[in-house]
């Protein structure tokens, strides 16, 4: 497929068509394909062809990739934020970092706020860790299942530095907020425990109060 090709057949109708042409692009790395490939990500209905579009951009230069990326996080589309967030934790460049802000951390769109988790703990610099930390934990208790076991994902990434935030989370007079800590803090502790058996654990020491707490 040749390259002029390739971008055309980003816009068909067969999504097994577009997946081939986003690795032809990716094959063929060419900086003026990048606006391209990133517009395509804002609207791309199928899962795998976004993930061979982000595996395109990885391809090409940081330089060429991250402004426009950047570019796409102040989009209305809240597909657009999400998988430009995505590809910035794939291409891991440290420019991006100040791009991460607290308005998307706590986007009102849960795939949305998801990637941007994933993407902060992946170009957080050393030194801001605790700071995120104490973003991150303003959303817990927030979302279903997939969103919480993001977030605890997240802040079991960053380590120490979430713990001190973390721990006072889990005195939190929500519930709901306490129980996601309570689940979180026992996956610190346990890796292997799998974050169902922490929530329903966390349910139990929630429902008994001070008494479930460990002396």
């Amino acid at each position: 497929m040749t390259d002029m090709r390739a971008l055309r057949a980003l816009r068909g109708d067969d999504a097994s068509v577009r997946l081939r042409a986003a690795m032809a692009v990716g094959t063929n790395p060419d900086p003026g394909f990048v606006e391209a490939l990133v517009a395509r990500c804002a609207v791309e209905p199928d899962f795998s062809v976004r993930e061979m579009l982000t595996w395109a951009l990885t391809r090409h230069e940081p330089a060429a990739t991250v402004p426009a990326l950047v570019g796409e996080l102040r989009s209305e589309i809240s597909q657009a934020r999400s998988q430009a967030l995505h590809s910035l934790s794939k291409i891991a460049d440290p420019a991006a970092w100040p791009s991460i802000t607290r308005e998307l951390l706590t986007d009102r769109d849960d795939e949305v706020a998801r990637a941007a988790w994933r993407a902060a703990v992946a170009l957080v610099p050393e030194g801001e860790a605790a700071g995120l930390a104490g973003t991150l934990t303003s959303q817990l208790g927030r979302g279903g299942r997939e969103t919480q076991l993001s977030l605890s994902r997240a802040l079991i990434a960053l380590g120490e530095p979430m713990l001190p935030f973390l721990r006072a989370a889990t005195a939190s007079t929500q519930p709901r907020v306490r129980r996601h800590a309570l689940a979180t803090e026992q996956l610190w502790k346990d890796p292997d425990a799998g974050f169902d058996l922490a929530v329903e654990e966390a349910k139990r020491v929630v429902a008994l109060g001070p008494a479930g707490l460990p002396g």
